[in-house]
């Protein structure tokens, strides 16, 4: 694990090969080379930054002369924008614009459309040139990686001017007359990254590329078009800013609907266990019955029966029972059906304890025999 651990800090960072565009950047595809030495190119020209669209960044255009450049993979003209572009252009201002996609009126009022020949394995250099014979080299420009492969498949050659070609018949560099301005379109913006302008090649076709634009009081760069996230009020922006993060965000979207059509089906809600219901009469018959065993109260116990015993006659039978004499023996002789001795021995065994002595023990025998008599009374009587 450590030697891995020491492999994996000590590897060479990979190469960033994402196409950025941003002044920032040292990647290939960044453009700080050529931000770094625009000065070179217009010395006299203050450079500033637009972070704004076409309309936003030229509605108050500045009244000495100025050049635009836009340097994106894509770029989408309104009409709105156009007419903006017009103005500029014909008050003696340049634009220079160099995107893969030039969508919208842009492409549409110049009648322009693009194709490519690219290699996906990097392996074809494109020969490009200039039509100027000022301009012109010898020997074609190559660039490794396919970075010319892209052409204007279509033009207006009624008002479009060739500048450049690739194999000396597709156009790759047109322009435009508007007024005392102009507009320069190039379908190859990877031309002007760093990765180009690191070899003698890419330097020197971009410097000719900007000999196209005059010497001007500002140069106005263009930043809208290649800082989506930055240009949105989004709060996923910081997310969208890291391929970390924003991977990261997908991955959550993707198992939430996931989660979510799994949920989905439908599902038996759980069934609970019930315990059975417990016959706790039975309980606590036995609980109370073991706290007067251990107590040994057999009077109290025997007070409760004949309490008990005395009332249920009176519910069922309608007797008095204040008086428990030989008239009562009689009234319950003949309502219960029970033979007379049995009567007269319950009720004179309930009138003898009732006429005892408090302090009389009375043992477990005792209490035995009248439950006994309780017990056989319940019996007859049904």
């Amino acid at each position: 694990m450590a030697l891995y651990l020491v492999a994996q800090y000590t590897k060479p960072k990979p190469v960033n090969w994402e196409t950025t565009y941003l002044p920032e950047d040292k990647i290939p595809f960044g453009t700080y080379i050529l931000r770094k030495h625009a000065n070179g190119l217009f010395p006299k020209a203050e450079q500033k930054i637009q972070r704004t669209d076409i309309y936003g960044s030229l509605k108050t255009f500045p009244k000495e002369t100025s050049n635009y450049i836009i340097i994106a993979s894509t770029l989408k003209v309104n009409a709105l924008d156009f007419t903006i572009m017009r103005k500029y252009m014909e008050a003696g201002n340049h634009i220079l614009i160099a995107a893969f996609q030039m969508d919208g009126v842009l492409e549409d009022s110049l009648k322009i459309a693009s194709s490519s020949d690219f290699d996906f394995r990097y392996k074809t250099k494109y020969p490009i040139n200039f039509t100027s014979p000022y301009l012109k080299r010898d020997m074609d420009y190559y660039f490794e990686r396919g970075i010319a492969a892209q052409y204007f498949s279509k033009i207006d050659t009624a008002k479009a001017l060739v500048l450049g070609r690739k194999y000396e018949q597709h156009p790759n560099l047109i322009q435009y007359r508007f007024g005392k301005g102009s507009l320069l379109l190039c379908p190859n913006p990877q031309l002007f990254t760093n990765y180009s302008l690191l070899n003698e090649n890419g330097s020197d076709y971009v410097a000719k590329v900007f000999s196209y634009l005059p010497q001007a009081k500002a140069i106005l760069w263009d930043e809208y078009y290649t800082r989506p996230i930055a240009n949105s009020q989004s709060v996923l922006r910081v997310l969208f800013s890291y391929d970390e993060l924003r991977w990261a965000y997908y991955l959550a979207l993707f198992g939430l609907v996931i989660f979510v059509l799994y949920e989905m089906k439908r599902r038996q809600r759980i069934i609970p266990v019930l315990d059975p219901l417990k016959n706790s009469s039975v309980e606590f018959a036995q609980v109370v019955g073991r706290v007067y065993y251990q107590q040994r109260n057999h009077r109290d116990i025997i007070e409760k029966k004949i309490n008990y015993f005395l009332e249920y006659l009176r519910n069922k039978y309608r007797l008095k029972t204040n008086e428990l004499d030989s008239e009562f023996v009689e009234n319950l002789v003949k309502i219960t059906g029970i033979d007379e001795d049995f009567i007269s021995q319950l009720i004179g065994y309930i009138n003898a304890f009732n006429t005892a002595d408090k302090t009389t023990k009375i043992t477990d025998q005792d209490l035995i025999e009248f439950n006994k008599l309780i017990e056989q009374f319940n019996k007859l009587d049904r």
